[in-house]
This record gives structure tokens, sequence and C-alpha cells, in this order.
């Protein structure tokens, strides 16, 4: 899936908050952090937990099984037992509307 596609409308979630949502075959956790929207896979690289059941706090997302957190901005890893990062997807918001954009994500093996 290349294009953009819209997922909700800006007063959806408030800010700070987080939902989940369906993009193609795909569970994405759309952030509203200070204005701005982030968008991560719904999916915790240590054991394939839910990160949008997660704890949000400023720009962290925690994995609620084991605590791994990540930055919602790009995903990248901040603490174990996660090792990797978690894809990080394009988000753009039009006329009060919020689209995503989702990257390709290389295929993983949850080690638990």
């Amino acid at each position: 899936m290349n294009d953009f596609v819209q997922v909700c409308k800006v007063g959806d979630i408030p800010d700070p908050g987080k939902q989940v949502v369906e993009v193609g075959e795909r569970y994405v956790v759309l952030f509203h952090v200070d204005g701005q929207f982030h968008a991560l896979d719904d999916v915790c690289t240590h054991d394939g937990g839910p990160l949008g059941e997660g704890c949000l706090e400023g720009y962290v997302i925690a994995c609620p099984r084991h605590g791994a957190k990540f930055d919602i901005r790009d995903g990248r890893v901040l603490c174990m037992p996660a090792v990797s990062g978690t894809p990080s997807h394009e988000v753009k918001v039009e006329d009060g509307k919020v689209f995503v954009k989702l990257i390709d994500r290389p295929k993983k093996t949850y080690v638990t």
C-alpha cells in the first residue's frame, strides 16, 4: 500500500492520546501528542505485544506485556527487552482529517 489512507478526524483523538486504527491489513497505533500525529505498527518487536494497549508518557509508549519502550516519533526502541525498533509510518493532516501512509516492514520473528 503506497497511498495515504484516511483513518480518523483530528478531533477523534485527544491530545495527548492514542487510538488503534486499521490501515489495509495492518493495525497501527496513531498518537496525538503536542498537536502532532505519529503512527507506529501496533506490535512490540520483543514478542508481538499490542503497543496500543500500553501506557503513553510524552513521546514514549511502553508495551503492556514486558515494558519495552519505543519513541512514538520514529519507532526506535528505548529500552529492553526489545532490541529493535518498530516501524513508523508517514502521517499527514488535511482539512481536519488524519491520513496514514504505510511503510514496508520486514518480516519479524519475535523472541520471548
